[in-house]
C-alpha cells in the first residue's frame, strides 16, 4: 500500500527538481520583471538602492541620537540590517501572490509550479545585488575592516535562502486558496519587523527580557546568521541550529503541503 506522506513528497520534489533543471526559464523570467519595472527609467533598480539608502542615513541619525551609539557602529548594522530584513520580508510578501500573479501562464502554459516562486526569488535577489553596493562604501567610510569571519556569511545566505524558499512556497499553495492569508501575512511581516532587532540593537534589551523575545524569534536567527559575520561577531550556535531545523523542518512540511494540493491550484487560481 502507498504511502499517501511518501507519494506527496514525491509528486512535490518532482516539480520542484524540473523547475531547478529548467533554471534557464527562472532567470530569464526574472530578468524580465526587472527590466519591466523599470523599463524607461535612466536609473532603474537603483530608485530602490537610493531609497534604502536614505532610510539608512535618516535611521541612523535618529536612532544614534536617541540611544547615544556612535555613528560608525550604528549605520553599519542597520545598513545590513534593513537590506537582509528588506530581501526577506519581500520575499514572503511576493511569495504569497507568485501563483496568482501568474494565473494567466499557469492556466494556459504546463510548466513545473515551482517555477513561479523561483522567479520572484531570483527576481528580488538581483535587486539585492543593486542594494549591496551600499555596503563596501560604507565600510570603507568607517575603516571597518572585514575579518576572516565575513566567510560565514556564504553558508549563512544559503540558509536564509532555504528557509525563504520554502515558507514562499507554503504561502503560494495557502494564499492561492484563500486570498485574505496575503493580508495576515504581509501584516504579520510588518509587525515581526518591529520585534526584530533591525533598526534597534539587541543589547538594548532587558536580560530577562531580551532572551525570550530573541531566542523564539526565528526572524533574528534567519538576520543573525547574515548580519554578524559582517560585523565581524561569530553568529550564536543557537542561531545556526534554529536556521538548519527550520529549514530541514519546514522542507518536509512544505512538500508534503504542496504535494498534496498541487493538483487543485488551477482550479483555485
Amino acid at each position: 500500500m502507498t504511502n499517501p506522506f511518501l507519494t506527496h513528497i514525491a509528486v512535490a520534489w518532482g516539480d520542484v527538481r524540473t523547475a531547478l533543471q529548467h533554471h534557464h526559464i527562472i532567470t530569464t523570467l526574472g530578468w524580465q520583471d526587472v527590466a519591466t519595472r523599470y523599463r524607461r527609467s535612466r536609473v532603474g533598480a537603483f530608485w530602490l538602492t537610493i531609497n534604502i539608502l536614505v532610510m539608512i542615513a535618516t535611521l541612523g541619525l535618529v536612532f544614534g541620537t536617541l540611544f547615544r551609539q556612535p555613528i560608525e557602529e550604528i549605520l553599519p548594522y542597520l545598513a545590513i540590517g534593513l537590506i537582509v530584513w528588506g530581501f526577506l520580508s519581500t520575499l514572503i510578501n511576493e511569495g504569497c501572490t507568485s501563483f496568482i500573479a501568474a494565473q494567466d501562464t499557469i492556466l494556459q502554459v504546463r510548466m513545473p509550479l515551482f517555477t513561479y516562486v523561483m522567479r520572484v526569488l531570483w527576481r528580488n535577489t538581483i535587486i539585492l545585488g543593486h542594494n549591496l553596493l551600499i555596503l563596501p562604501p560604507l565600510f570603507l567610510l568607517f575603516t571597518k575592516p572585514l575579518t576572516p569571519l565575513a566567510l560565514w556569511v556564504l553558508p549563512g545566505f544559503m540558509l536564509l535562502i532555504l528557509n525563504a524558499a520554502w515558507i514562499m512556497l507554503a504561502l503560494a499553495v495557502a494564499c492561492a486558496r484563500f486570498r485574505d492569508l496575503t493580508q495576515i501575512a504581509q501584516n504579520g511581516v510588518q509587525v515581526m519587523f518591529y520585534v526584530t532587532p533591525i533598526i534597534w540593537s539587541a543589547a538594548l534589551l532587558p536580560a530577562h527580557v531580551g532572551t525570550a523575545l530573541l531566542d523564539f524569534n526565528p526572524f533574528y536567527h534567519l538576520i543573525n546568521i547574515v548580519r554578524a559575520p559582517l560585523l565581524g561577531v561569530a553568529p550564536s550556535t543557537l542561531s545556526w541550529s534554529v536556521a538548519a531545523l527550520m529549514a530541514l523542518i519546514g522542507w518536509v512540511v512544505a512538500l508534503v503541503f504542496f504535494g498534496r494540493y498541487r493538483k487543485r491550484i488551477p482550479y483555485w487560481l
